[in-house]
């Protein structure tokens, strides 16, 4: 109680209110599924009965044979990308998100499709809640930014994939909170999610870089002790472990590289194909898929070096280059490379920064459209054009 003159008046109270605090809590999760759901609706609209299967097919049917059966196990008549099938063609499929989805059927009665489709939606949820933190983080950040980050990323072209069995949610999920890691020097949860983002795809080779960069900065600015050693060795031993594992069960040191080439024709030629199927869609194509890839390539560029310019903090930058480099820089199915770019969502930053100083209603507007427009698209990529993942 204050006293001012004659009158007693009840000072406020310092407590927030309930309710204000639990929708800040909620919101990064209530942002990344409700754009989602806009995703999967449309998607249900346009793959009616078939929306299940549809959402647990091609690299997704393959993880999830791995997860039920094995490397050794899954079924004869599943084939690579030129209709062959060898006895190492599985191994081209990281572990990580196989074994934690048969860790889930625990907990779904046995069905590894619920199972797959469960850790797809939780590592999104995680991975929105990593990504508002990183918006906070940044160069002129908020968390306004953060959840406009969010709602960028979960209607990115191919954000279905995040709605799918594929491995980019969790991909995701464990590679910003690496990065949050990094930008916060807490180097064990950097280490540690690097490392077990080495288990679930092949993009973790450039969150290892990052880290690992960072953590010798570290090192050298003698800041941190042990961690950023520890952090270091331990963000490389998700994916030297697998690639070594790979290379005793074929007896090739290049095992992997070689299964990936062979049987899924992804390769690094320095970009060649790449510039060549730029340039064939520029000069006569047709088709609004292939115009659409060309143009996320065109815009991936422009991103970073907005990015750059921006002054992003440079284990970001790193990553993020590294993650463009190597979608630019492989042979393989060109229109995949729309689902290769997901996990570079440090490229929304510049404009979750940007949308974040407009007003509320420009901001909101311009999410949405971007979610509807991912909804049609990625309904479209898997209903109607036939080799888009």
């Amino acid at each position: 109680m204050t006293v001012v003159g004659d009158i007693r008046t009840t000072a406020p109270s310092a407590v927030t209110p309930r309710a204000p605090r639990v929708a800040t809590v909620l919101a990064p999760a209530a942002v990344y599924l409700a754009v989602r759901l806009i995703g999967v609706a449309v998607l249900w609209w346009m793959a009616g009965p078939e929306l299940v299967r549809t959402l647990s097919t091609w690299d997704g049917a393959w993880l999830l044979s791995i997860a039920q059966d094995g490397y050794g196990g899954v079924a004869t008549t599943m084939v690579d990308a030129s209709g062959n099938r060898g006895t190492d063609t599985a191994l081209g499929f990281f572990p990580g998100y196989p074994g934690l989805v048969a860790v889930v059927t625990l907990l779904t009665g046995g069905s590894f499709v619920v199972a797959g489709l469960i850790v797809s939606a939780v590592s999104g949820v995680v991975a929105a809640y990593g990504l508002t933190r990183l918006g906070e983080l940044v160069p002129g950040g908020s968390q306004r930014a953060g959840l406009l980050l969010v709602g960028l990323f979960a209607a990115a072209p191919m954000a279905v994939t995040l709605s799918m069995t594929y491995t980019e949610a969790l991909f995701c999920a464990l590679a910003v909170w690496a990065l949050v890691g990094v930008l916060r020097e807490q180097w064990l949860l950097a280490g540690a999610c690097a490392g077990a983002a080495g288990l679930v795809r092949p993009t973790a080779s450039s969150l290892i870089a990052a880290v690992g960069l960072a953590a010798l900065a570290a090192v050298v600015a003698r800041r941190g002790g042990l961690r950023p050693w520890i952090g270091g060795l331990l963000a490389t031993t998700g994916m030297l472990g697998y690639l070594g594992w790979v290379a005793a069960r074929t007896g090739e040191l290049d095992g992997w590289f070689r299964v990936q080439r062979e049987g899924w024709g992804w390769y690094l030629d320095g970009g060649a194909a790449t510039a060549r199927y730029a340039a064939g869609v520029l000069v006569g194509g047709e088709r609004a898929f292939d115009l659409a890839t060309v143009l996320a390539l065109v815009a991936s560029v422009t991103l970073l070096v907005i990015g750059v310019r921006m002054r992003l903090p440079w284990p970001l930058l790193v990553y993020t280059a590294l993650v463009v480099v190597t979608v630019w820089g492989t042979d393989g199915l060109m229109n995949a490379k729309l689902r290769l770019l997901v996990p570079a969502f440090v490229l929304l930053l510049p404009v979750a920064v940007g949308l974040a100083k407009r007003r509320t209603g420009t901001a909101v507007a311009v999410v949405v459209a971007a979610a509807l427009a991912s909804a049609w698209f990625g309904g479209y990529a898997l209903t109607i054009w036939p080799y888009a993942i």
